[in-house]
């Protein structure tokens, strides 16, 4: 397993994340999760002994579920002091909650009362690494902020960080941290992969110039990227994404890209989501690629995608698939794309 500093932090992560939105039994929207606790120990031991420390879950994963599942895995594994965790708070309310609206904002009341449930969730003292799931434009970003570093303040939390934002509204965010001097972003968490590039436009420059470490979730485009869904079989031998197409593609684009990725596979003797993961690990700017994962198995296969490293070739034939079209002002999009 290889290792980076999460932005300008002096926070170290594996290239390789355990993503636990599997972890417990619930459904939403087609996505069903159904990893029992025995299951998700196993699976916690095998991150643990292929050298991963950022595990990733949040509040909105089944109502807490997945994080007390994880949280108990690295109880029982005895790790907690050599495992990071990262949780998120939701920007929406599920569940038997449904009536709290508070919980459809970043509110202190929300993002304070929600760390301090986590904790109890994983029965753990602290959080290493606390996100805000997603964007929320009502809730003042001084109010958000102030909840963060209040977490910092009281311990309770140890890094923070957002996902799914907007780049404008993140740099609002963090302008606002440094002129009260509150506890800084150090990262954000963002979609990215082979056929899904659009956070080339302004995110991940964004976070080049502020200096934030990148994870990335759905490295295989919700499993597209695995290879198994083709023209001849678009349901991929009933894969999840007949039910649950999120992250939405072009099918056509995404099936040419498969194939060229199945040619790079073969040629290393791997599976094609080893190659989206290596497209990802080779990335400058990426920090730790987020992998999941319904059985031991399947996530022994996915952890082995560390020792693939793709050659210069390799990753400009990528890198040509499926490059996202210049948006205006970009200085491309003002010369034609020349």
């Amino acid at each position: 397993m290889r290792y980076a500093q999460l932005g300008n932090s002096g926070l170290t992560v594996s290239r390789l994340a355990l993503g636990t939105m599997t972890f417990g039994h619930y459904s939403f929207a087609g996505f069903h999760a159904n990893v029992e606790q025995a299951t998700a120990d196993r699976m916690v031991g095998l991150a643990l002994d292929a050298g991963v420390n950022l595990f990733d879950t949040a509040e909105g994963y089944g109502q807490g579920q997945s994080e007390e599942v994880l949280g108990a895995a690295l109880r029982r594994a005895n790790a907690r002091d050599r495992a990071l965790i990262a949780t998120k708070v939701s920007t929406y309310a599920s569940g038997a909650h449904d009536d709290d609206l508070d919980r459809l904002r970043l509110s202190y009341r929300h993002v304070v009362g929600n760390a301090e449930a986590a904790l109890q969730r994983l029965g753990t003292d602290w959080i290493d690494l606390y996100q805000l799931h997603a964007a929320d434009l009502v809730t003042p970003w001084e109010e958000t902020v102030r909840a963060l570093d209040d977490l910092v303040s009281r311990g309770l939390v140890r890094y923070v960080g957002w996902s799914n934002h907007p780049a404008w509204y993140a740099a609002r965010g963090q302008g606002i941290q440094e002129r009260h001097g509150y506890a800084p972003f150090i990262s954000a968490q963002l979609y990215y992969s082979v056929i899904g590039r659009e956070a080339e436009h302004e995110i991940l420059p964004y976070c080049r110039a502020a200096g934030l470490g990148t994870l990335i979730w759905s490295p295989l485009a919700g499993g597209f990227l695995s290879g198994k869904y083709t023209r001849q079989d678009p349901a991929g031998e009933g894969g999840r994404r007949a039910a649950f197409s999120v992250p939405p593609i072009d099918l056509e684009r995404g099936y040419s890209a498969v194939e060229t990725m199945r040619e790079i596979a073969d040629r290393h003797g791997v599976p094609v989501a080893h190659v989206a993961y290596a497209w990802l690990l080779a990335k400058p700017e990426v920090s730790s690629v987020i992998v999941g994962a319904s059985r031991p198995e399947q996530l022994a296969d996915n952890l082995a995608a560390a020792e693939l490293a793709l050659s210069e070739g390799e990753a400009a034939a990528l890198d040509a698939l499926d490059p996202p079209a210049p948006l205006y002002p970009h200085p491309r999009w003002l010369t034609g794309g020349e």
